[in-house]
């Protein structure tokens, strides 16, 4: 059963956070920031991993804890549902094009966490969301998911696109990275026995 419940709260934040990484893509996210909304839907979808995300957050002040804290408490969820990564692929990458985007995205379930971001965005905001948050959010995924993390933008012009193709990038090669092995059985895949 490769699920997992995760409750964080802080004085910033409120969330709770369930995945099954043997799902279908279905999801229910509600932040309180509709387009980071979306974009949990993009990732939930794209990667099969069933999502549902509540976070209240201190929106007053801004996005910004409240995207960090979601990036925690999915990485968080992600550990505790791969357990001891026994039999999973481990590795996976996606070119992703979206328009006029198109971005790269690779990761290795390592257990060490490692982010090379070279996305650059043509604006500061999309609708009122911060772009900068991108980064953000997936800084704080890849650190408490343990995951060595690339995310390169090859072209683009539009920050929705941009933004989007990442998310879907990243969902797409997260999907091939924890399903099973059949080849392998329930071993771990690293030389050393353990990630």
């Amino acid at each position: 059963m490769r699920r997992a419940k995760i409750d964080r709260a802080t004085s910033e934040t409120e969330i709770t956070v369930e995945i099954d990484l043997d799902g279908t893509g279905t999801y229910d996210n509600s932040t309180g920031v509709g387009f980071f909304d979306h974009m949990l839907d993009q990732l939930s979808r794209h990667s099969l991993i069933d999502m549902s995300v509540s976070a209240k957050g201190d929106l007053h002040i801004d996005d910004h804890h409240t995207v960090e804290d979601v990036g925690i408490a999915l990485g968080q969820a992600l550990t505790q549902a791969l357990g001891d990564k026994r039999g999973i692929h481990r590795y996976g990458s996606c070119h992703l094009p979206m328009d006029d985007a198109q971005v790269r995205a690779a990761l290795d379930l390592s257990g060490r966490p490692y982010l090379v971001w070279n996305v650059g965005f043509p604006t500061a905001k999309i609708g009122s969301f911060d772009t900068e948050l991108v980064r953000e959010f997936f800084q704080a995924f890849s650190t408490h998911g343990g995951i060595t993390l690339h995310v390169d933008l090859l072209h683009g012009i539009n920050s929705h696109h941009i933004a989007e193709a990442a998310f879907k990038a990243v969902a797409r090669a997260l999907r091939q990275a924890v399903e099973a092995d059949q080849r392998k059985g329930d071993a771990i895949p690293s030389t050393k026995g353990a990630l």
